[in-house]
């Protein structure tokens, strides 16, 4: 009986270890994740990229 006891204390402690290093994974993900204007930034960049190559492709098809 005193066997089984030690069992659950051994899968308690890895629980307790397991949920703190999914606290601590969330915690560092959401501190590095990029803000909503460095999102819309990106997203602004990337759409004048695709219309100047647009642009591009439109002045090659008209030589």
């Amino acid at each position: 009986m005193h066997g089984t006891s030690c069992g659950h204390t051994n899968s308690g402690t890895f629980i307790m270890g397991a949920a703190a290093g999914m606290l601590a994974g969330a915690a560092l993900g959401a501190a590095m994740a990029p803000s909503s204007r460095q999102i819309k930034r990106t997203a602004h960049k990337a759409a004048r990229r695709v219309t100047e190559a647009v642009d591009h492709l439109a002045d090659a098809m008209d030589m």
